[in-house]
C-alpha cells in the first residue's frame, strides 16, 4: 500500500510495454523497441549466461548478481542453484529435440569425428562431433555425445558410436575421422559390419575412414631431447616469477630485439606447442645469453634437482643449432595444420594441396645438404609413410573433393601425382585411373538413388564393362558432380 500507484514499473499489467534500446548484433548500434517482462525468458537467458560464460552454479546465489538484479530489474527473482541446473538441462533437452528433428526432417549426410581420452580420476570418456551443411550451404559443428566409454578398445568405442547415431536417429554417414591408434582399425571395422545394412551407406562404407590430418606424431628424435629440454627449461625460468620476467624484458632492450610477443611455455606431450615455443624462443637467443651473463640465479636454476636430477640446460650454441633444424622441419606441418583445423567453412577440397606440399617437402628435405636436417627429415619421411601411406592408400574421397572443385579438376590430380612420385607415368596411370573408377562408382551409386526415389527406368553409366570410355561421358559426370 505505500507504493506509487503511478510507477509503470510497479504495474501489475502484464501486458504493459516500456521502451528500451536493443543492441544489435553487429554492435554497430541500437533500435528502441517495446518490450514486456517475461519471467520465463528472463530464467532461460539466465541459463546461456551460464553456460557461455562457462560459470559455476552457484553464480546465481551470490550477493553481487543479487544486487544488480534488484537495480536492473526487481521484478525479476534470481533463481536457485538447483532451478538454474534444472533451466540448464531443460535447454539441453530442448536445443537435443530440435537438432533431432533437423537431423530427421532434411535427411542430409552427416561426417563425423570423434575422440577419446582419460580423466585423471582413470575414467575413460568420448566425443562425438557431428559436420554438416544446412539449406544454405553454411557448414555447422555441433557435438552431440560426450559420455563414458567402458575401455579405449576398438569394439567398445565402435558400439557407443553406434548407440549414440540410433539415438539422434542418424543413418547416411558420410565419413568417420579418427586418429591413426591401432584401436580405431577396429572401430572402423566394426561400424563397417553393422552399416553395411544400412539403406543409406555409400559404397559399403569402403570411404568411411578418414584419418585425422592434424593429429600427426612426431618421430621421437633423440637427438633433439637434450636441445628442446634445454630451452624448455630456460623458458620455465622466465616465465616462472614477474621479477624473472622483468629482467628478461631488459635483456631484450639491451639486445635491441624488436619483437611484439614473448617467449611461451609449450605443453610436451603436443608438437605443434613445442614447435611454437622453439620458434619464439630463437628469436631471444641473445637475450637468453645476456641473461646468462647477468643474473646468477639463471645458472643456478639449472643446478637445482628436478625429481631427483639436475636440469638439463643451459641452452648452448649446438642446441640452439638443433632448434633451428627442428622448427624449419615442423613449419611445413604447422602451416597445413592450421589450414586443416578450420570449423567455419569447408577444408576437404584443399587437403590433397597440401598433403602433396608435405610430401614434396619432406623429400627435398631428404636430399638436403645439411647432414643434420637430411636425418630428421628421412625419420619424418618414415613417420609420414607410417600415418599416411601412399597416395594410393588415401581416402579416396578427399581426392574427389578436388577433383569436384573447378579450379583444379582431374588433371590437376594427376599432374600432383606426377610431381610427387617424379613422373613415373605408369604409377601416375594407375592412380589417376583408380580415382576415375572411384568417381564413377559414386556417380552410379547416386544414381541408382534417384531412379529409385522417382521410379524412372534412367540407366546408369558403367564404368568398363559397359563398353562406354571414361572420356565419352565427361559431360554426364561433370552434372553428376555439380548436382552432388
Amino acid at each position: 500500500m505505500k507504493q506509487c500507484q503511478k510507477n509503470p514499473y510497479n504495474s501489475n499489467e502484464k501486458k504493459q510495454k516500456t521502451l528500451t534500446f536493443n543492441r544489435k548484433s553487429n554492435g554497430s548500434g541500437s533500435n528502441l523497441v517495446a518490450t514486456i517482462f517475461n519471467k520465463e525468458a528472463c530464467r532461460m537467458a539466465c541459463a546461456k549466461m551460464i553456460i557461455l560464460d562457462e560459470l559455476p552454479f552457484s553464480f546465481v546465489e551470490g550477493r553481487g548478481f543479487r544486487h544488480f538484479c534488484s537495480v536492473a530489474c526487481h521484478k525479476f527473482d534470481p533463481p536457485s542453484r538447483r532451478t538454474i541446473v534444472r533451466d540448464i538441462y531443460q535447454l539441453y533437452l530442448d536445443e537435443k529435440l530440435a537438432l533431432k528433428s533437423m537431423f530427421v526432417a532434411n535427411q542430409q549426410r552427416v561426417s563425423f569425428t570423434t575422440n577419446t581420452w582419460t580423466s585423471i580420476q582413470n575414467v575413460c570418456y568420448m566425443s562425438l562431433t557431428a559436420h554438416y551443411t544446412d539449406d544454405n550451404w553454411m557448414l555447422h559443428k555441433r557435438i552431440l555425445n560426450f559420455c563414458v566409454v567402458r575401455n579405449h578398445k576398438g569394439e567398445a568405442i565402435g558400439r557407443l558410436i553406434e548407440v549414440c547415431l540410433h539415438d539422434w536417429g542418424i543413418e547416411k554417414v558420410f565419413t568417420l575421422t579418427l586418429d591413426n591408434a591401432s584401436a580405431n582399425n577396429n572401430v572402423i571395422a566394426y561400424l563397417k559390419r553393422k552399416m553395411v545394412h544400412w539403406k543409406n551407406c555409400i559404397l559399403d562404407a569402403d570411404f568411411l575412414y578418414i584419418r585425422c590430418s592434424t593429429h600427426i606424431v612426431c618421430e621421437d628424435l633423440k637427438e633433439l631431447d637434450e636441445a628442446i629440454a634445454s630451452i624448455r627449461n630456460a623458458v620455465r625460468y622466465v616465465r616462472s616469477s614477474p621479477s624473472r620476467l622483468q629482467k628478461f624484458k631488459q635483456c631484450i632492450s639491451q639486445e635491441k630485439i624488436d619483437s611484439k610477443s614473448l617467449v611461451c611455455l609449450d605443453v610436451p606431450t603436443r608438437w605443434n606447442s613445442t614447435y611454437l615455443m622453439l620458434e619464439s624462443a630463437l628469436k631471444f637467443q641473445k637475450a637468453f645469453k645476456r641473461m646468462e651473463e647477468e643474473d646468477g640465479h639463471y645458472a643456478s636454476y639449472f643446478g637445482e634437482d628436478d625429481s631427483g636430477r639436475k636440469k638439463v640446460g643451459p641452452p648452448l650454441a649446438w642446441h640452439w643449432d638443433d632448434a633451428k633444424v627442428f622448427v624449419q622441419i615442423l613449419k611445413g606441418f604447422y602451416d597445413v595444420t592450421l589450414k586443416f583445423s578450420v570449423s567455419l567453412h569447408v577444408s576437404s577440397n584443399i587437403y590433397f594441396h597440401q598433403v602433396s606440399s608435405i610430401q614434396k617437402q619432406l623429400d627435398d628435405l631428404c636430399v638436403s645438404e645439411d647432414d643434420r636436417l637430411c636425418v630428421m627429415a628421412r625419420k619424418m619421411r618414415e613417420k609420414y609413410n607410417k600415418y599416411w601411406g601412399s597416395m594410393g592408400n588415401v581416402n579416396k574421397l578427399l581426392l574427389v573433393a578436388a577433383v569436384l572443385d573447378p579450379r583444379y579438376k582431374l588433371d590437376y590430380v594427376s599432374f600432383s601425382h606426377g610431381m610427387v612420385y617424379d613422373n613415373d607415368e605408369s604409377r601416375v596411370t594407375e592412380l589417376t585411373n583408380g580415382l576415375k573408377k572411384t568417381l564413377m562408382r559414386l556417380y552410379n551409386w547416386y544414381n541408382e538413388k534417384e531412379m529409385g526415389s522417382d521410379g524412372s527406368c534412367q540407366s546408369s553409366i558403367g564404368v568398363e564393362s559397359s563398353g562406354t570410355s571414361l572420356d565419352s561421358n565427361n559431360s554426364e559426370l561433370e552434372h553428376a558432380n555439380y548436382a552432388d
